[in-house]
Parts: C-alpha cells; sequence; structure tokens
C-alpha cells in the first residue's frame, strides 16, 4: 500500500484555479474542488505563466493563431505582442524545476495552459480548430509522466478518481526511488500494483510483467525508467465497471476456503450489482475489506487497489 498518510504530495496549479486574481481581466476562476476539498490533502503550488513571464493584472489578453499543431500565443488587439517563445522557456524551465511535484492541473482553454482543445484562430480571426496552450505543450513534454489534468474534466467524478490515483502513485515511486533501485524493489513494486493495473489495463499489466521477467542481469536504473513511464500509461486509462468487476472477483477467490457459501453467494451478488450500475465501487470494496479484516490474506494486504488514495476523499462513492 502507498503511505497515504506521509507528507502532502505537491501539486502544481494553475494560480487562477486557487482564487488568485491573475487572469487577464484582473479576475480568477477559484475551483471549490482545490481551494476546499483537495486542499486538505494535497500541497499547492500556484503558478501562472503568463505573470512569470511579465504581462501585467489586467493585461491584453492574449490567443492561438495559425496552426493548430504549433499555434502562436499573439495579443488578440496589437499582433505584434507574441509570447510565444516566451511562455515555451517558461514551460521548459518549469520542467525542470518543479521536480518534487507528483501531479499538475491546468485551467483549460486558456492559451497559456490549456491541455486541449483550445481555440487555435487563423489570422484574420477566423477559428481553425483547436490546439494546446504553449506553457502546457512546453512543460508536459518536459515531464512526460507527471499526471496531468484541467480543472473542468475534474468535474467528472471518474476522470477525478484516476488523476488523484495516478498522483499517488507518482508519490508511491518516488518513496520507492527514495530506498533505492534493485530487481527486488521493481518486483515488489509491481506486485503491490498487480490488481490496480488489472483495473485499468490488463494487457498493460502483462506487457509490464514481461518487461521485469526479463530483467535477466540488466541493471535496474535501465529498466526502471521505462516500465514508469508505462505504468503511467496503463493507469491513464480510465478502468471501466467491467474491469473493476473483473478485479473484485479475482480477489474475492483468496476468500473462497475461507468464507461460507453464503457470503460466497453474497459477494457475487453485490459484485454483480456493482457491474450493472446498480451500487458504486465502494459497496463490494467494504464488503471485500469487511471480510478481510475477519481472514487476513498478506498478498491481498498489500495491494494498492484495495485504497490508492485517501478513504476520506470518498472517491469510489461516485464511480
Amino acid at each position: 500500500m502507498p503511505d497515504l498518510h506521509a507528507s502532502a504530495p505537491k501539486i502544481a496549479v494553475s494560480a487562477c484555479l486557487m482564487g488568485a486574481e491573475v487572469r487577464y481581466n484582473g479576475g480568477h476562476k477559484a475551483s471549490r474542488l482545490c481551494t476546499e476539498t483537495l486542499t486538505r490533502y494535497f500541497e499547492f503550488v500556484p503558478l501562472c505563466p503568463e505573470v512569470a513571464i511579465g504581462l501585467g493584472t489586467p493585461r491584453e489578453p492574449i490567443r492561438l493563431v495559425g496552426d493548430p499543431a504549433n499555434p502562436q500565443a499573439v495579443g488578440t488587439v496589437d499582433r505584434r505582442l507574441d509570447v510565444t517563445r516566451a511562455l515555451a522557456d517558461y514551460g521548459r524551465a518549469m520542467a525542470d524545476g518543479l521536480d518534487d511535484i507528483c501531479g499538475y492541473i491546468f485551467m483549460q482553454q486558456s492559451p497559456s495552459c490549456g491541455l486541449e482543445r483550445v481555440k487555435v484562430y487563423h489570422a484574420n480571426g477566423a477559428p481553425v480548430g483547436g490546439g494546446r496552450g504553449i506553457y502546457a505543450q512546453a512543460f508536459c513534454a518536459g515531464r512526460p509522466d507527471v499526471p496531468v489534468e484541467e480543472a473542468g474534466r475534474l468535474n467528472d467524478p471518474v476522470l477525478r478518481e484516476n488523476f488523484i490515483t495516478r498522483v499517488f502513485a507518482y508519490r508511491d515511486w518516488r518513496n520507492a526511488l527514495e530506498q533505492g533501485l534493485s530487481r527486488r524493489t521493481l518486483t515488489e513494486f509491481h506486485s503491490r500494483y498487480k490488481y490496480l493495473l488489472m483495473a485499468h489495463s490488463p494487457v498493460q499489466y502483462k506487457a509490464l510483467g514481461n518487461l521485469l521477467g526479463s530483467m535477466g542481469r540488466t541493471d535496474p536504473e535501465t529498466i526502471a525508467p521505462h516500465y514508469f513511464s508505462e505504468l503511467m500509461a496503463a493507469l491513464k486509462t480510465c478502468a471501466t465497471r467491467r474491469t473493476h468487476s473483473n478485479v473484485l472477483l479475482h480477489i474475492s477467490g483468496y476468500l473462497k476456503q475461507a468464507i461460507s457459501a453464503q457470503d460466497k453467494q453474497e459477494m457475487q451478488h453485490i459484485i454483480g450489482q456493482y457491474r450493472h450500475g446498480i451500487v458504486p465501487l465502494v459497496v463490494p470494496l467494504t464488503l471485500l475489506k469487511h471480510h478481510f479484516r475477519r481472514h487476513p490474506d498478506p498478498y491481498i494486504a498489500q495491494q494498492v487497489y484495495l485504497q490508492p488514495h485517501p478513504e476520506n476523499l470518498s472517491l469510489r462513492n461516485a464511480i
């Protein structure tokens, strides 16, 4: 299990989402999720790239212009105001400098911070498609494994749970690295993430197991970065009711010698109810945890899947 009670993971966040009045119009976009809920579990690092590169508040707004795949960030009034390079340079600097963060929450639809579907315009003002904010693009290119998400998408309970799961997995990996890499460290880490990976991507779970199985005499320092990149990519795939149900059935199999036929039947029934959308994930999980408290199993006890994030966040009550 990741140590959920250790020091709070650091998450970088667009400053306007924390209530800072840094937007072009002097306002903010305070997110209650960030300022009231998540702030109890994470240490936020607020950043505004537009202010950081010297743009004032309030200021002339900027927008993306040109090729959606490689747009320019220019002023909406004075086209001579081109901050593309400054934003990209700052993104690269933060990718290098923010080496202790475990995630990043960006402001959506921003020409500097938006992760996707940011409006891009022709020089004549007509919209041509969607792109990515200049700063966000540079940051993500420099730190591709860091979990990132837009604030607006975090209103979706499945995406919210997925992002927070990845943040704690990232922190768990950092802790593993601090303890020193070895073949045993990697194998034990993968073992603890078995059922979480199976819920997110059964194919990737097998592929990662094969990767570690082929280590042989290879230096773990060589394997580890590739393993972790693949792990984070796998966890980015949202688990479904079908894959969760499959994992729940696998885990319940460890109880087959310990609980009565009636209890087994109840467990199967509750998992079926979850799979068909009648109850949320927390219901079969609570029942499983109840049985494992009475009949402990050391292998299941170490599985991250059972508690990948703080219980009080109630993230599995709505999925």
